[in-house]
């Protein structure tokens, strides 16, 4: 009898010790994570059962009733520590995995949750979601029900930028249950990608997004030429890019005026054919350029746009005026406050397309330089560009530029689309996504005097000519309305002193679409230095100092003075 409670004893005592190396081992994985809080407790307590082990193994392996006291008093507490070390060490569970635990419901579960009367729910892989209560701040309004009741990966396929981790985070604290085993992909079947027939793209181009395609020109590239080159000149896509079959004679392009009757359909040879063509140098910005300096303010909801998504293009069609002529709009004060709307043929999973509008008094303006543009750098259109036509309004955020044209409307009211009402807009520092209303401020047209330097790049280390910090050649100042630049300021001392920078480019003070180069040659004395530029407008508009002040929820309008930082080295 005591031979076989000495080997009971053995037993257990060989796998207590190897229950307590596993601790041990887990304690290591949790000392990596920084799980400092439980590091003495946990030696202490295994410290203790190990010596309480050997006491037995000396002197009461003999007695079963010395073990099971070990057992029951102090084995669960090693256990109950190993688990607790365990979990804290566990890694974050994957968005969407399956949560043992949770209700499970159906796919018809959580198609009868459709509305805010039931309840709104979606589903993402295998996570079922109640979001009732994040419509009103969802950042792209009621666009967050195309989900509702479903699987919201078809539509995450065309609105891509929303697999970001924080964005799957967030969705997890609205977290209700799991999707019954086997439904998890039954509104992924035979769903083709909409993004399997994009352009090829030079590699050469910082991407932000891939699905949809949105990317940037380096900085260090920007402004090496007067013309940007079409292969790195940035690229903007809310949606996949569309296709159009020109031998097809499938595309055409809808015109319609004032009066509803007077219209016009043409195709694009008819378009090249009755009216002149005419050619304008204009700059395109993304209303969200150097959203990234922005950010560092304070997050803020957009791409994470840094100095590149801006080009300079040369860009020939015909002009937008001379049509609506044709269809009896005419110049006249009595049309002040009307519009001139655009549909692209990229859509969104309802089939709404892209649309946006422009005053019509800018369409019409002669010296406006509004045209429909077919060609681009003296080539065909590329379709990550637009092809087959696009509308160029020179001056105006790239935002109201569409791409694939398909429709022109004459309205008196501007476009109800989200991009016009619920986007591309700016309130003040406070305003937040919860309690915004929308209706308040203006769709952006022109855009704001601004300039970056290009080169060097911020936290570079670079040469010194002569004694003298290069800036040439690779920047470039802009203002919309058509102002030209008369004046950039740099500053090496933190604003208290200021240089004037040549300016590369002809400037005219009016009708200036392109952007204007400049370069500088400033005398450094130390290692390391902050320049900080800022550009002047015709109109004596200059940059704000700080992003800080003028700091937007949707991070537009980053117009503040640029700064970098560089370490300098002598001849």
């Amino acid at each position: 009898m005591l031979i076989h409670q000495i080997g009971i004893g053995r037993t257990v005592f060989s796998r207590c010790q190897a229950r307590t190396s596993h601790i041990k081992t887990s304690w290591l994985r949790t000392l990596s994570t920084g799980a400092e809080s439980s590091r003495h407790d946990f030696n202490e307590k295994a410290r203790y059962g190990s010596t309480r082990l050997v006491t037995l193994a000396g002197l009461g392996a003999a007695t079963a009733a010395g073990l099971y006291y070990y057992v029951k008093n102090y084995f669960p507490k090693i256990l109950a520590l190993e688990n607790k070390v365990e979990e804290e060490a566990a890694p974050e569970r994957e968005p969407g995995s399956y949560v043992d635990g949770l209700p499970v419901y159906s796919s018809n579960d959580v198609a009868n949750h459709r509305d805010e009367t039931t309840g709104v729910w979606i589903s993402y892989k295998s996570g079922v979601y109640d979001i009732t209560s994040f419509i009103k701040s969802h950042p792209g309004g009621n666009k967050i029900l195309l989900g509702a009741g479903g699987s919201v990966e078809p539509f995450w396929t065309l609105y891509a930028i929303h697999k970001q981790p924080q964005i799957l985070a967030l969705m997890e604290e609205y977290r209700i249950g799991n999707l019954t085993k086997g439904e998890e992909h039954l509104a992924m079947m035979n769903m083709d990608d909409p993004y399997a027939n994009e352009p090829q793209r030079h590699p050469v181009l910082t991407i932000r997004t891939k699905k949809p395609f949105n990317a940037e020109t380096p900085a260090s590239l920007l402004v090496e030429n007067f013309i940007t080159p079409t292969e790195i000149f940035y690229i903007r896509h809310h949606f996949p890019v569309p296709d159009v079959d020109l031998s097809s004679d499938d595309y055409s392009i809808e015109i319609v005026g004032i009066d509803e009757k007077q219209s016009l359909n043409l195709n694009l040879d008819q378009l090249k054919t009755v009216y002149t063509p005419h050619s304008v140098t204009a700059s395109l910005q993304c209303s969200g350029n150097r959203r990234s300096e922005m950010n560092r303010v304070k997050p803020v909801k957009g791409l994470e746009w840094a100095q590149g998504a801006m080009g300079n293009a040369v860009w020939k069609g015909v002009r937008l005026r001379d049509v609506l002529l044709d269809l009896g709009v005419k110049d006249s004060d009595e049309n002040d406050n009307w519009h001139v709307r655009f549909d692209g043929l990229d859509m969104d999973p309802t089939s709404a397309p892209y649309a946006v509008s422009i005053p019509l008094s800018k369409a019409m303006d002669p010296r406006g330089d509004v045209i429909l543009a077919y060609e681009m750098n003296g080539e065909t259109l590329t379709r990550d560009h637009g092809f087959p036509l696009r509308v160029v309004v020179p001056g105006t955020t790239g935002a109201r530029w569409v791409k694939w044209l398909t429709r022109i409307e004459v309205s008196k009211n501007e476009s109800e689309s989200h991009w016009q009402q619920n986007d591309y807009k700016s309130f003040n520092p406070s305003a937040d996504w919860a309690k915004v209303d929308w209706s308040t401020a203006p769709a952006i047209q022109e855009m704001p005097v601004t300039s970056v330097i290009c080169d060097p790049q911020d936290g570079e280390t670079t040469t010194l000519q002569d004694g003298k910090l290069q800036l040439r050649g690779l920047r470039y100042a802009w203002s919309g309305g058509g102002r030209g630049i008369v004046r950039v300021d740099i500053s090496l001392d933190l604003g208290k002193t200021w240089h004037v920078a040549e300016l590369i480019d002809p400037v005219g003070l009016n009708r200036q679409w392109a952007w204007t180069r400049w370069r500088a040659d400033l005398p450094v004395a130390v290692k390391e230095t902050e320049v900080w530029v800022r550009a002047v407008d015709s109109a004596y508009n200059t940059q704000p100092e700080g992003m800080e002040h003028i700091w937007n929820m949707r991070g537009v309008m980053a117009v503040g003075y640029h700064k970098i930082k560089v370490s300098v080295n002598a001849d």
